[in-house]
This record gives C-alpha cells, sequence and structure tokens, in this order.
C-alpha cells in the first residue's frame, strides 16, 4: 500500500512538474528561452535514433566504466579498513580529498596525460567514490555485535567477522549508496565529455546544440542525460531489490 502511494505521489510529481515547464515556456518566462514539451518532444523525434541512441550509448558506457571502477575501489578500500583498522584515517583523509577537489581542474590534466575518453571514465569514477566508500563502512560497522562475538567465540577472525556478519550487514548501505553514485556517474561522464578530446556522447552534442543556439535540441539531450541517470539508478535499485529482498520488504 505505502509503495503504491509512493509511485503515484511520484507521478503526480512528474505531471506537476511538466505542467510548470509548459507555463513558463506558455508566459514566455526568461525572455522566451524556454521551449515547450511539445516542441522538445517534436525536436527529439525529428532528431530521431540516429542523433541520440550513439551518443547515449557512447555516454552509458563511459559511465558505466567509471561506475565499476570508481564503486570497485571505494568498497574494496572500505573492506581494508575493517581488516586494518590503523589504515582507516589515510583513507578517510584520501576519501576526502577525492570529494573536495574540484574535478573539473583535475580533468584537463588528465585529459593531456592520456587523452581520449580516460577523462570521462576517470571522472565519473571520482563522482562515485566518496558516497560509496563512506555507505560501506558505515553498514559494515552496522554489523551486529552478538553475531561478531560468536564468530569470535568459535574461533574466527576480523576475515570470518566480514564475510559471514559484516557483509550481509553492508547490504542495505552499500546498496543505497550505489544508488546515489548511479547518476553522479553519469554526470561525472558528461563533464568529462564537456572537456573535449572526445567527438560524440551527450556531452558532446549538448555542446554542439549550444552553440548553434538549437534551444530544444539542447533540452533534448538535458532528458536524455536524465532519463541515463534515471535509468542508472532504477537499475541499482532492481539490483538491490534481488540481492537484498528483505530491505524493499522493510520499506513499505
Amino acid at each position: 500500500m505505502r509503495y503504491g502511494v509512493q509511485r503515484f505521489g511520484g507521478v503526480l510529481g512528474v505531471l506537476g512538474l511538466v505542467m510548470v515547464w509548459w507555463a513558463l515556456a506558455a508566459f514566455e518566462v526568461a525572455g522566451g528561452t524556454v521551449p515547450s514539451p511539445w516542441q522538445v518532444a517534436h525536436t527529439m523525434y525529428t532528431d530521431g535514433w540516429d542523433l541520440y541512441g550513439p551518443n547515449f550509448r557512447i555516454t552509458a558506457l563511459g559511465a558505466l566504466k567509471g561506475f565499476v571502477w570508481g564503486n570497485g575501489l571505494a568498497i574494496a578500500l572500505a573492506v581494508l579498513i575493517m581488516l586494518v583498522p590503523p589504515i582507516e584515517s589515510l583513507a578517510t583523509q584520501l576519501a576526502i580529498l577525492s570529494y573536495c577537489t574540484p574535478l573539473l581542474a583535475l580533468g584537463p590534466i588528465i585529459l593531456v596525460v592520456f587523452g581520449g575518453r580516460t577523462p570521462t571514465v576517470f571522472l565519473a569514477a571520482m563522482y562515485c567514490f566518496f558516497t560509496t566508500m563512506v555507505g560501506t563502512v558505515a553498514g559494515l560497522r552496522s554489523a551486529d555485535r552478538a553475531s561478531l562475538d560468536l564468530v569470535r567465540a568459535y574461533g574466527g577472525g576480523r576475515w570470518q567477522q566480514l564475510y559471514r556478519v559484516r557483509a550481509i550487514s553492508a547490504l542495505p548501505s552499500t546498496f543505497a549508496a550505489l544508488k546515489i553514485a548511479a547518476p553522479s556517474a553519469v554526470l561525472g561522464a558528461i563533464i568529462g565529455e564537456y572537456l573535449g578530446g572526445v567527438d560524440s556522447g551527450i556531452g558532446v552534442a549538448l555542446t554542439a546544440a549550444q552553440t548553434s543556439y538549437n534551444v530544444p535540441r539542447t533540452w533534448g539531450m538535458a532528458l536524455a542525460a536524465a532519463a541515463l541517470a534515471g535509468l542508472g539508478y532504477a537499475l541499482v535499485a532492481l539490483a538491490a531489490r534481488l540481492a537484498a529482498p528483505w530491505t524493499a520488504r522493510e520499506g513499505r
């Protein structure tokens, strides 16, 4: 019941945003630079899959690679913190540094050093790293103390506690962090494409549409980026339901 109400509320929220968008276009707010939803939809239909398909696929691939690298390193570091507690201070400082460093400043350096699509993957990974590491560490620490003591009583060490108790306890927090990381990876990939050095992707198409003052196409590409971010979130949410179904039941 609660899940159905949430879905209904989400639909109403989307409809409300579309109505506000339509009103802004109808009353020519911001000097008439806001196209109507119909104009954007018509432009997207006219451009078709020939424009959106390849750019969507390339950006999705870059975001996926960054998602895997960033989250893989974050989870590995969180596990290492549990196994070797003295490194926590250093690991936390590195994570905070990665979060606070202006990635737009690092991107051009990565582009000059490596070239190609490396900045896209690098920025996507960096946007994922901090959130996932913090979420995973918090989840690993949320393990039931009695269960940890039981493993210790039977002669188990930190490794046995990790994979028998902590890993299961960490699933809800880790997947919650991964849900945030998925749209963040898309954002990082698009910013990496904005920096140049590539000839395709949603970021490149957005830049081209802005340069040619094609406002409806710019909005269409922005919607495509939002759809890709939403798709990433939905896929991680589905994985969470399959891997930790008890968390889904608790949320209803």
